[in-house]
Order: structure tokens, then sequence, then C-alpha cells
């Protein structure tokens, strides 16, 4: 059977992380629990796949210092999403879509400090612009919204970091293991994180209702399932600049859904428009200051 072209895998990535954050806005459910249900759902439907003997014998021949590294992945991926999610009770989809779209920027300045892989001048200018832009973003929150906004501001960045973290500890991981061995386990202890996080706040059951357990299960289709282990099928093709550049498509997707989207029908601030304009002139500044030397994540 002919392999899915990365490119052609890679654009409906993006199209279906564009979804979450709408979707997320339609349901009024904890964010604890909108995590918690989608990363179950998806690891529930990895779980037959992942039973396959050439899966298991992927995650075998892992020692246990790089099962221990993957956990800490699943833990990185949890907290991204708590995060992320959360500022969307507080900030506009366009500017939470821009700011955690960040993460490769943060992955690049974790890899130099944790993996002794250096920005180049040019990718260190990008990444000051980008967090210049990250800062207008913020800047048009607080004077709209005052504090709650600013803070959903900050969330989303937090969720960039914590994106960034995943990246950068399972960067080596992808490349030994194939793509449901990698990701099952992963998206697992994300789901074990956040489930008993969510039960300890009493979160976890709601009550929620059918649309509620249908928005959960879309996000775990789509954005998790389609989107999240598109990602990770591309970078084993593609370099991971690439794959980062079909990330940071997600921010505009995300804000036009939101914007056509009846039941949102939020259109972008100016400050929106303007701050992820910089944003996303840092982070070309940056790939083009790649070159060879781009991080080979495996995310």
């Amino acid at each position: 059977m002919r392999r899915p072209h990365p490119y052609a895998v890679l654009c409906a990535a993006v199209l279906a992380v564009s979804w979450a954050a709408p979707l997320i806005r339609l349901t009024a459910a904890p964010p604890l629990a909108i995590a918690a249900w989608r990363l179950t759902f998806a690891s529930l439907v990895l779980l037959p796949l992942f039973a396959r003997p050439a899966a298991r014998a992927g995650w075998r021949d892992l020692g246990p210092r790089e099962r221990w590294i993957a956990a800490l992945a699943g833990v990185a991926l949890a907290l991204h999403f708590a995060a992320w999610i959360t500022s969307l009770r507080l900030t506009s989809v366009a500017a939470s879509a821009v700011l955690v779209a960040l993460s490769p920027v943060f992955a690049w300045v974790l890899s130099a400090v944790f993996l002794r892989e250096r920005p180049s001048r040019l990718q260190g200018a990008g990444i000051v612009l980008g967090v210049l832009g990250a800062a207008v973003i913020a800047l048009g929150g607080a004077r709209s919204g005052g504090r709650a906004v600013l803070l959903g501001d900050l969330l989303a960045l937090v969720g960039a970091v914590c994106a960034a973290a995943y990246f950068v500890i399972g960067r080596r991981l992808r490349a030994r293991l194939g793509l449901v061995a990698y990701v099952t386990p992963v998206y697992g202890v994300a789901a074990a994180v956040l489930l008993l996080w969510a039960a300890g706040r009493g979160e976890l059951l709601g009550p929620f209702g059918p649309a509620d357990w249908a928005i959960f299960a879309a996000l775990a289709a789509g954005p998790m399932l389609v989107g999240h282990t598109g990602f990770n099928y591309a970078l084993r093709y593609l370099p991971a600049y690439t794959v980062n550049v079909g990330v940071l498509a997600e921010p505009v997707g995300a804000t036009l859904i939101a914007w056509t989207l009846p039941a949102i029908a939020e259109a972008p601030s100016a400050w929106d428009l303007g701050g992820g304009a910089v944003v996303l002139a840092g982070v070309a500044l940056t790939l083009l200051g790649s070159g060879r030397a781009a991080p080979e994540a495996a995310g």
C-alpha cells in the first residue's frame, strides 16, 4: 500500500487542528474535562492499533530511560492542553491561537538550553520579533478586557512553552518508533494525567449534555487523531521546520473559522491582526535563518 504523501497529510493536519479552538468555544465544559476526554477518546481509538505486534515490538525495544522520557512528553502534552484550553475561556480565539503557535520558537530556545543546539543570529532576531508580536497581542487584550484577558494570553504562552517541551523531549523518540508506537503511550499518559486532575477538581463527569460529548468526540477525531497525529506522521519524512510552518498556519484557520462560524462570529481585533502579523514575521525570519541547523523535532 502506497504511503500518503507527507505534504498531503500536513495540509489535512493543519485543517483539522484549526477546528480545535472554535469547537472548544462551543462548549461550556471545564477546560480540564475537555482536554481529558479529548485525549481519552483518542487513546481508546489507538489502543487496538497499538496492540498489533509491530507497534508492541517497537515499544518493547525502548529502554527504561527512554520510556520515562516518553512519559514526560505525555505530561508536557497534558499541561499544554490544560493551559491552552483554559486560555480560550479568557481571551479571543485569535489571540490564543497565535500565542500558542509560538511553540516552535520556544522549541528552539529549549533546544539551545538542553540540547546545545543554539540558534543563529538571524534566528535570534526572529525569536525577538516573535516575542514583540506576542506582547502586542497581550497589550491589546489588556486594553480591551482587563486582567482576565491578559491572564488568558499568558496561559496561551504557557501552553506554547509546554508544547515546545513536548517537541524537545520527544524529538529523538519518533526517529526510533513507528507512528502508533510513539503517539499511543504519549497520548495515554497525557490522558491519565488530565483524567486524575479533572476528577480531583470534581469536573470530570459534568454533568455534560449530548452536545458536549459530541464536541469531545469531534476534538478527538479531528484535531487530535487527524491533526496532531498527522504532524507526527509528517515529521518522519519532512524537516521539522517544514512541519512547524504547517503548525503556524493553525491560527489563520482558527481565526477564520471563529469569524465565519455563526455560533461564534468573533472578528479579530486590530491588535490581534497587527500582533499576529508581527509574530508570523518573526517566525518566518527564524525559519529563514534555520538552514541545515533546524532541529529535527519528533513531536
